[in-house]
This record gives structure tokens, C-alpha cells and sequence, in this order.
């Protein structure tokens, strides 16, 4: 990652689920590259530390509160974007990753993953095309999980929701492909060095000299797949530390 943010570009990027770990690295890492960043997530007063550190390293950075399930908001966010400058990239970083035993999990639990994780997603993606399409070109990416690859127990509605995501990435890319937009789903198979997977690890007695993903390795696989020419251009990609089993 550069070290100062690069000169301005007419150009701007969309974060739909800006976290503090894998979202904000990646807000960070195309500011840095000088791109305006435009960052949603339903609590938009958690989004102004990231602002500030962008913005004290020289880049460019907008924060909303979004909830992207909400067909209006979403048309909305990405319109701002486009409007202070064309959208480029847009990621979609909902997590929704939850754990409940088959006969504990409610229709509610089942449905709102779904529309965290799937729904939002398609929203997304729909809403990225339609914006990048007159230009024929953009970059519409998805972070996707394991359980996108093969459900696991007490998974049903996470597992579920991101096999849905997956498909809909796969839809995308076959359909917008050949109009120039490169659409790609990154698999995370491992934990990310977040302080939530830390206590989870704690309370399953899982030693943390464990290695986990770090938010910023994500990222930069992200700014990859972004540079990428269309001859030779991934789909999807599964990273994890070397000394994950899998």
C-alpha cells in the first residue's frame, strides 16, 4: 500500500458494508490510490474514525449510514456516488455470519440473513451495473466465505445466504462480462484478525498463535483483482494463510 494517498482521480469507489476490518482496509487501500470513497453501513457514527484516518493521509472519503437491504437507500447511495464522481468500483462487504442450531433457527434469523447477505447483495450489484454500464467498464466485486462452498452445522442461513450471493456473482459476470464490467467473488477460508474472531477463538480454547487473515492482505487482494486486463480476468478466488487446513 502506498504510503500517501495519490492524486486525485475523477473516479470513485463504493464500500457497501465498510467495517473496521476487511471493509475499511479496503476503503483505505483505493484511497490511497487516489480514488474517492464513498462508505456505507447502518451505523454511520462508526464510520467517522475511518473517515478521519483517510482524510489524515491525504485521501478522500465519504461515510453514510446505509441499510442495504432497503431498495431506496441503495439507489440512493450509489446515485450520490456517481454524482460526485463515476463510479468505478463497488464492493460489497456484508458479513451476516451467524451460528444457530437447525431447530433454533427462527424464520425471522432465516430471513434476515438472507436479506444481509443475498438480497443487499443483489441490490448491490444491480444497482452498480446499471451506473457503469453506459461507460462499459467498472469492477463489481463480492466477498463471499467458505460457507458459500459447502454448508456446516448449525449453518443453514448463513451457508444458504452465501451460496445465493455466489450465484447471483456468477449470473452477474456471465451476463455483464462481455459488456466490460469484470465481476468477481473472493472465498475468505480462514479467520480474519479481528477482536470478535479472537474471543471466539479464546472461548473455543483455539491457541492464538493461530495465523489469521490480516484486513489489509484482503484489501490488497482486492486492488489486484481491480488491475487485472479483461484477457485474463478471475471470477473467483479463495485466499487463507499458509497454515490453514483446508
Amino acid at each position: 500500500m502506498t504510503d500517501a494517498a495519490r492524486p486525485p482521480r475523477n473516479a470513485s469507489v463504493v464500500v457497501v458494508g465498510a467495517g473496521s476490518y476487511i471493509g475499511g482496509a479496503i476503503a483505505k487501500r483505493f484511497a490511497a490510490e487516489g480514488y474517492l470513497v464513498f462508505m456505507g453501513r447502518r451505523n454511520a457514527d462508526a464510520l467517522a474514525p475511518l473517515k478521519a484516518e483517510i482524510e489524515s493521509a491525504g485521501g478522500r472519503a465519504e461515510a453514510r449510514a446505509l441499510d442495504a437491504r432497503d431498495e431506496d437507500q441503495l439507489v440512493a447511495f450509489i446515485d450520490e456516488a456517481e454524482a460526485a464522481a463515476p463510479v468505478e468500483v463497488v464492493i460489497f462487504n456484508v458479513g451476516a455470519n451467524v451460528n444457530f442450531p437447525l431447530l433454533e433457527t427462527t424464520s425471522r434469523v432465516f430471513r434476515k440473513v438472507w436479506e444481509l447477505a443475498c438480497f443487499a447483495g443483489f441490490l448491490t450489484g444491480r444497482e452498480a451495473a446499471r451506473v457503469m454500464l453506459p461507460r462499459g467498464r467498472g469492477s463489481i466485486f463480492f466477498t463471499g466465505a467458505t460457507a458459500g462452498l459447502r454448508g456446516g452445522s448449525g449453518y443453514a442461513a448463513f451457508a444458504s445466504a452465501k451460496f445465493g450471493i455466489r450465484a447471483v456473482a456468477q449470473a452477474m459476470a456471465r451476463e455483464l462480462g462481455p459488456k466490460g464490467l469484470h465481476v468477481a467473488h473472493l472465498v475468505i477460508d480462514a479467520g480474519v484478525d479481528t477482536e470478535w474472531v479472537r474471543e471466539r477463538m479464546r472461548a473455543a480454547g483455539v491457541s492464538e498463535d493461530r495465523v489469521l487473515l490480516q484486513p489489509s492482505s484482503v484489501a490488497e487482494t482486492y486492488w489486484a483483482l481491480h488491475q487485472q486486463t479483461s484477457d485474463a480476468w478471475t471470477f473467483e478466488t479463495e485466499i487463507r494463510p499458509a497454515t490453514e487446513t483446508w
